[in-house]
């Protein structure tokens, strides 16, 4: 298991269309660890192949909030929305590629997604509460889109300027 670099906003990558993932390899299954260990690393709930340079469909999930409680983590290959609820819910909604930004993100508030997991097999499951939006959230990046891109266009503005900011300090070390 490898902590991989996750990528800061802005990077083009981060808006392109991830590339479904034709079947569950050893590579896949390398990358699935990877990607656990990177978000719990950093610390996360999820973490989409893209955010670590991959553009294929696959992102991980571990929206358990209580550090008392055993790990969930979850690994979704290809995975589609089947169902949202006409319910919305107001989440405040962060990113590890965007740092310390956080902004209220309104989203369905249960949705129920199907994918391929690494056993080869199709699952399917409902998720509500911080489930259902990282799990939306996680999708999103896979489509190119990022939190801020449900902002207003001077939110979203003002975020990515900090970004720039950052990624400038960065570089300097």
């Amino acid at each position: 298991m490898n902590i991989r670099p996750i990528l800061i906003h802005p990077d083009p990558r981060l808006k392109k269309l991830a590339e479904p993932i034709a079947s569950v390899t050893p590579e896949i299954e390398a990358l699935a660890d990877d990607m656990l260990a990177t978000m719990y690393d950093a610390p996360g709930v999820g973490l989409a192949g893209p955010q670590v340079g991959v553009l294929k469909r696959i992102f991980v999930m571990d929206a358990n909030r209580d550090p008392d409680a055993e790990r969930q983590p979850m690994v979704l290959i290809n995975p589609e929305v089947t169902w949202a609820s006409e319910e919305a819910n107001t989440h405040d909604e962060g990113c590890l590629s965007i740092p310390e930004q956080y902004a209220e993100v309104t989203r369905p508030a249960q949705v129920k997604m199907r994918w391929l997991g690494l056993d080869g097999k199709t699952h399917e499951q409902e998720f509500d509460g911080l489930w259902a939006t990282c799990a939306q959230h996680e999708l999103d990046h896979l489509n190119g889109v990022l939190f801020i891109d449900h902002l207003s266009a001077i939110k979203r503005q003002m975020i990515t300027r900090k970004m720039v900011k950052l990624k400038r300090e960065m570089a300097r070390g």
